[in-house]
């Protein structure tokens, strides 16, 4: 596959049993859109980014829950392509890209951020980093 056939953008999810992250990202890497959300929320997300950004993929991580998030997704967006992607180290990633656009304030600067977890979930950066990864992969 390569960019010609990617559209304008593509979609990813990070998905979990309460909380997923849900990420737009342009075929050349730029984030459009991330947060967290509700899983309850995912696929209504998911439909909206999807006519938002006009995307025609979706990257999914292929952890624990990924299957159940398949159906749902595939049940709200029948003509979305879903595209999984391996999840390995994803979350390690996603705290460093934290640290980076929220730098520690207070007594954390005085903690290496390898030895903090962010204070704040971080599956909206996992999101980030399958949509990169597959980006990478399909040049």
């Amino acid at each position: 596959m390569d960019k010609k056939t990617l559209g304008k953008s593509i979609l990813a999810v990070d998905p979990g049993r309460d909380k997923c992250g849900v990420a737009a990202l342009s075929v050349d890497g730029t984030v459009l859109y991330q947060r967290v959300v509700d899983t309850s929320d995912m696929s209504a997300k998911i439909s909206n980014l999807k006519r938002d950004y006009e995307a025609d993929i979706l990257v999914i991580g292929n952890g624990t829950t990924s299957n159940e998030a398949k159906i749902r997704i595939k049940n709200e967006c029948p003509g979305l392509k879903l595209v999984e992607v391996d999840e390995y180290f994803t979350t390690q990633l996603a705290r460093g890209e934290y640290w980076k656009v929220k730098p520690p304030k207070g007594w954390r600067k005085l903690i290496p951020t390898s030895m903090q977890v962010p204070p704040e979930p971080v599956d909206d950066f996992v999101a980030v980093i399958l949509a990169r990864r597959f980006l990478e992969e399909n040049k």
